[in-house]
């Protein structure tokens, strides 16, 4: 499991809002949490490449402020910067995060089933042009 750094391809071209296509962000109420489902992942077949932890500093360092533009010049037609707050307001809560590369359906479906019973307060999947709720 790698620590995130928010990078140019996890942005949206238009906005510029978080939006890392082919992963999926899910947040949980503790740090410890996360790590554990974490480790679940790689039990479940992800690599440590594709796992990647979200403290909320790290949220509210470098995803929140992914939002401040993104509505400008006209607002956003999809839901990226909506869901921005979503993480943001979690974060503030001190919740953490993980980002799961989750390309294919199968992999979003190894995801679920190492969260299993795990209680989440939001999880999102990035895919082309749509957020999937998970």
């Amino acid at each position: 499991m790698r620590n995130l750094a928010v990078d140019s391809s996890m942005l949206a071209p238009i906005g510029g809002a978080f939006y890392p296509t082919g992963h999926s962000m899910l947040m949980f109420e503790t740090e410890d949490l996360a790590k554990e489902v974490g480790q679940r992942l790689l039990d479940h077949g992800f690599t440590r490449d594709e796992i990647y932890f979200v403290p909320a500093n790290v949220v509210l360092a470098q995803i929140t402020p992914t939002v401040s533009d993104a509505d400008n010049p006209l607002p956003s037609a999809g839901t990226d910067g909506a869901t921005v707050r979503a993480f943001t307001k979690l974060a503030r809560e001190g919740h953490a995060g993980l980002l799961v590369r989750t390309e294919e359906d199968e992999a979003r479906d190894r995801l679920m089933a190492a969260v299993g019973s795990t209680p989440y307060a939001i999880a999102q999947r990035y895919r082309r042009l749509v957020i999937e709720d998970l």
